[in-house]
């Protein structure tokens, strides 16, 4: 069994479907079909799952899931995270998961540090870094919201010095 740490959250189980221990699937997945490729699932209660049967229902996704058989069941594991293995997906070549900036150190074209990438979120218009600011910075702010946006705001992202160069005011 993998830790807490090893693992990443990739969608969220949702209200009971139906009468026969069905749940709605909420995925976190740029394809949230592809939630399914990344079995078996943890739930953030450390409870491992399998899934049973999954469909599309409407416009979401619905799922069976083992050894949960009626409303009530499935209404016990509803709003937990699912979470899967950090190991289990695939290898990108040319590309980086979220996981990899989070911790990176982030400067700007000019060489000023800004801090460290905490944490990623996604907005409808683009992905955005929170950046916490380091202790000694000269603008004295505790973290920044910089939009992830390549080639305009982010410059480079590079893994192996775990370094994130952007086009950004340190005023901002």
């Amino acid at each position: 069994m993998s830790s807490a740490s090893d693992n990443l959250v990739v969608g969220k189980i949702g209200a009971p479907y139906g009468v026969k221990g069905w749940v709605k699937i909420n995925s976190f997945t740029q394809h949230p079909q592809d939630i399914f490729d990344y079995l078996p699932w943890q739930l953030g209660n450390d409870q491992s799952i399998e899934v049973d049967q999954w469909r599309v229902q409407n416009k979401g996704l619905v799922a069976k899931i083992v050894g949960i058989d009626d409303r009530n069941q499935a209404d016990l594991i509803k709003n937990q995270e699912i979470m899967v293995a950090a190991e289990s997906l695939p290898v990108l070549e040319d590309d980086f998961y979220w996981k990899d900036i989070i911790g990176m150190r982030v400067e700007t074209t000019q060489g000023y540090a800004l801090g460290i990438v905490k944490q990623m979120f996604e907005t409808g218009a683009n992905d955005v870094m929170v950046v916490k600011a380091n202790l000694n910075d000269a603008f004295a702010q505790k973290e920044r919201l910089i939009p992830f946006v390549y080639d305009q705001v982010v410059i480079n992202v590079d893994t192996d010095t775990k370094k994130v160069i952007v086009d950004w005011e340190p005023a901002f």
